[in-house]
């Protein structure tokens, strides 16, 4: 069965629409390449021959693929030059503030008070652990961080849920710690090799990468880029009114019916776990 791709979203938000979101997306530069793609075409055969030629069973962790003849290098270090996303290390660190976040293990706490709508929280497994926030618990910010990681970061066609290691990377940018966006992704292409079942992401950077190093392209399968990111679609699917944090100018969404009346904060029963259980914040932090 051929494997899907996964095409990538462009951000197009201005200045007085959602200023929280817009001076990440600046402060990052991820408003430079990542989320701003001038050529939005993408050429299916050539992604398609990206990844066929990627995988080699006697180098575990590949960091460059030939292309029509035209080798292609994706390690951090190209990607970051090509997608002007520098890596800032503190002094006296050697990696920079995510990766070292990435290898703790995180607070449930912490994420659910800047992730999750006050009252809500992680759904949590058989053992008790969280395992996942529904979609309608989340904040728009969140919900929008998440939607971009979704397609342009770490691509994934399930995004009906923020699952916990997706949660620690939106928590990091919320929390503006920097990362190594080159690495994420070079690391993201070099597992996509190693699931069968998992969709090709990424296809318009490979598109765009190859062209930029000399690859033809001659195919008439080309496809386009998913919906932009912009105030239409955020306030057409992410706009949840239990989420008084974020407020957008112009004609207000009609209320209709909530998706569920609003709750208050629970503590899960420790006796008898279960997945349909809530981690919600404790009372005394803080919405």
């Amino acid at each position: 069965m051929p494997r899907k791709l996964l095409p990538e979203r462009n951000v197009v938000v201005y200045y007085t629409e959602f200023d929280e979101f817009k001076e990440e997306l600046k402060r990052r530069k991820w408003g430079e390449e990542l989320t701003s793609f001038a050529d939005g075409s993408i050429d299916v055969a050539i992604v398609k021959e990206f990844y066929a030629n990627l995988y080699d069973l006697e180098d575990k962790s590949p960091k460059q693929v030939r292309v029509r003849g035209h080798l292609i290098k994706f390690d951090e270090d190209t990607l970051n030059t090509f997608l002007k996303t520098p890596v800032i290390v503190e002094e006296g660190e050697n990696v920079c503030a995510y990766s070292r976040f990435a290898l703790l293990r995180p607070n449930p706490h912490e994420l659910v008070a800047k992730l999750c709508i006050h009252g809500r929280g992680f759904e949590l497994n058989a053992n008790g652990q969280p395992l996942k926030i529904l979609r309608k618990n989340v904040t728009i910010l969140a919900q929008t961080w998440s939607v971009l990681s979704f397609f342009n970061l770490i691509p994934t066609s399930h995004t009906s849920d923020v699952i916990l290691e997706r949660a620690k990377l939106i928590y990091g940018i919320i929390m503006k710690m920097d990362m190594n966006v080159g690495y994420i992704i070079s690391h993201q292409i070099f597992i996509t090799t190693q699931h069968d079942s998992s969709r090709l992401g990424f296809s318009t950077l490979i598109t765009t990468l190859c062209k930029a190093r000399g690859v033809q392209s001659d195919s008439r399968s080309l496809k386009i880029l998913s919906l932009a990111i912009n105030l239409a679609y955020i306030k057409k699917n992410y706009w949840n009114l239990d989420d008084p944090t974020v407020t957008f100018r112009g004609p207000k969404k009609a209320r209709g019916r909530r998706s569920e009346a609003p709750t208050t904060p629970t503590v899960p029963d420790t006796s008898a776990p279960s997945s349909s259980t809530a981690l919600a914040p404790p009372n005394s932090t803080p919405a």
